[in-house]
């Protein structure tokens, strides 16, 4: 890979292993420390979630308008002074909920210009350059999660001077590294696509961007059952915790290390995008369907393996999609349109999974998130019908700049 990509991947590892010092303990520091019951818990966490998105949207309009590095030091600002701020400020509630929203916020500003400027500084790369920056928020929140842990177990004061430090480390990378990417993104007009209604192949791409997005959303929403229903579902049957753990330490070790066998496949038998999304969708149905007859660890553990085989495959081809798609100088936006989807299923997926699941069991669930994988199927079939000159074949794409 480039030089400039290894700095941005640097760059995601340390800003997604400073935020997962924190997010794993929510809950916990909430409920435990600050006496607030689960539903209140859950709702602030929302709340970050919701500025999340208001911070996707905004950092990719951002992105096109003065640039990702401008961006990125904003979003730094108001992370570094939140998490600073919280690590003084963390046994009052309101100022929790309210800074906890100024991360959620700061850090939305951040993800799509670096996967904008991922997507800039090596054109040539295709998919290569996104699944880059996926493995490096992997490897991110496997660190952070592991170290915020042990952090804990001592003082949750830790986690938060540690939550800052690493957005500190991040700025001091940003300052000396990140300015000499600013001159690689595309220049092109700063007209809002909604405006362009005159332009009809920018609304076109806009709109299959929209349709390849709402099938992202359905995946979203079946993948955060693991992290709600499915760990309340393992605790009931008798899985202990530490079992649980294993099964997302295993799914992190293996978005690192099996990259080289997913890159040999898909070299070899996938010869598109769309194609890399199907398998990776009809992938997922399977590990639901292997859910549903779950009741011992193994299966679980089995369950989990297809899952993440599923998610790499993917995970990378939608922002690399939507970089494809974006018009000359949109590339920001539509990677933030991408990136609030993500955060979007992430917030729908609990409540939508929580409340099938009160109703009519665990079974039924994943019956339903199987049948509703279908959906992805079909908008990434057709999300390009109406686009002219536009091939999203493996070959074409990373040859696009050669």
């Amino acid at each position: 890979m480039p030089k400039a990509i290894w700095i941005l991947v640097i760059g995601m590892a340390i800003n997604v292993t400073g935020a997962s010092f924190l997010w794993p303990l929510n809950t916990i520091y909430m409920s435990q420390v600050l006496g607030q019951p689960l539903t209140i818990a859950g709702l602030v966490l929302m709340f970050n979630g919701g500025a999340g998105i208001i911070g996707n949207l905004i950092g990719g309009k951002l992105f096109d308008r003065i640039g990702g590095y401008r961006t990125i030091i904003l979003g730094l600002m108001i992370t570094t002074t939140s998490a600073f701020i919280l690590a003084m400020l963390h046994q009052s509630f309101v100022a929790y909920v309210t800074l906890l929203m100024g991360l959620g916020f700061g850090a939305g500003l951040m993800v799509p210009c670096m996967y904008a400027l991922a997507g800039a500084v090596w054109p040539e790369g295709g998919r290569r350059p996104f699944n880059a920056m996926y493995v490096a928020q992997n490897v991110g929140v496997a660190t952070g999660a592991a170290i915020g842990g042990f952090l804990a177990s001592h003082r949750f004061d830790f986690v938060f001077f540690g939550n800052g430090m690493m957005y500190l480390v991040f700025f001091i990378l940003v300052l000396f590294f990140f300015n000499q990417l600013q001159g690689e993104r595309e220049e092109g007009s700063t007209t809002n696509v909604f405006e362009q209604s005159t332009v009809v192949e920018s609304k076109k791409r806009f709109h299959a961007l929209l349709i390849l997005c709402s099938g992202f959303l359905i995946c979203w929403v079946a993948y955060t059952q693991w992290a709600s229903t499915i760990s309340v579902h393992t605790q009931n049957i008798g899985i202990p915790l530490s079992q649980y753990s294993l099964l997302w330490t295993i799914n992190g070790a293996m978005i690192v290390f099996c990259q080289p066998f997913i890159k040999f496949f898909i070299v070899r038998w996938i010869q598109s995008l769309k194609s890399q999304i199907y398998v990776g969708v009809c992938i997922f149905m399977t590990a639901y369907l292997v859910l549903s007859q779950a009741e011992i660890f193994p299966a679980f553990l089995a369950a989990m393996v297809i899952l993440t085989i599923g998610e790499m495959f993917v995970w990378p081809a939608i922002p690399t999609i939507a970089h494809q798609l974006a018009p000359k100088g949109k590339a920001g936006f539509y990677q933030g349109i991408v990136n609030s989807v993500g955060t979007g299923g992430r917030l729908i997926g609990p409540f939508f999974g929580g409340l099938l699941v009160d109703l009519y069991g665990m079974s039924v669930l994943f019956y339903i998130l199987t049948l509703l994988l279908i959906i992805p199927i079909i908008t990434t079939i057709v999300f390009d019908r109406k686009l002219q000159g536009f091939s999203f074949t493996r070959k074409k794409i990373e040859s696009r700049a050669s």
